[in-house]
């Protein structure tokens, strides 16, 4: 009778590991398929997600992360501009500065990011991080206007680095900034756009690991 009940137990232990390597598989797959949609809409902004993604694990975990969290932060960095599907080519590629209506809708992406990402299993804390990853420390961001401590540690970490990449990156309209003048907005904007704790040690990161990162 015990041996039935091994045996019992076993297959059942099998089943739940199949189960959640299907999960897992299920996941990444959606990942990959939403990032290569992002490589169709904009080929620039799909790099500059899978950038975000190794920077913002590496600062995660000198925050102490669970690994549970830091999935939810990788998956946030790279899908973070999921939500630009939802705003028209014209404004995206616009290479002139935006008028405030133009500016609006750009803003809506963390919104519609969210409002795609909420409706996937095992996606909805990771849907937060995209929501709000434009707030600031002063509470003069959006969506939401979320301050401080308020605002998902994720979604500081996501912010921080989204700035400095972008600031770094060329554009169609600019040249990226020299990594040492980027380095030193993220400081002067430090309590008022950015978490000054996260700036302090993405600059760290940066210092030792830049070169890996962007090759």
């Amino acid at each position: 009778m015990a041996s039935c009940t091994t045996r019992a137990q076993r297959g059942d232990r099998l089943r739940l590991l199949d189960a959640e390597d299907h999960l897992r598989k299920v996941r990444s797959g959606t990942i990959f398929a939403l990032n290569q949609m992002l490589d169709l809409k904009d080929l620039d902004t799909g790099m500059h997600s899978t950038r975000l993604a190794e920077w913002a694990v590496r600062v995660g975990e000198h925050f102490g992360m669970m690994e549970s969290e830091l999935g939810d932060l990788e998956t946030g960095a790279i899908l973070h501009d999921v939500g630009k599907v939802g705003v028209p080519d014209a404004i995206l590629n616009k290479p002139g500065k935006l008028d405030p209506e133009e500016r609006k809708q750009v803003e809506r992406h963390s919104e519609y990011g969210w409002a795609i990402l909420r409706t996937i299993p095992t996606f909805e804390r990771t849907s937060l991080l995209v929501l709000h990853h434009h707030e600031r420390i002063d509470g003069k961001g959006y969506p939401t206007g979320l301050s401080g401590e308020d605002i998902p540690v994720g979604a500081r970490i996501i912010c921080v680095i989204d700035s400095f990449d972008a600031m770094i990156s060329d554009r169609s309209y600019r040249k990226g900034l020299p990594v040492e003048e980027a380095i030193r907005r993220l400081r002067a904007d430090s309590d008022t756009q950015f978490d000054r704790g996260v700036v302090d040690q993405f600059v760290r990161i940066v210092a030792r690991d830049f070169v890996e990162v962007t090759s």
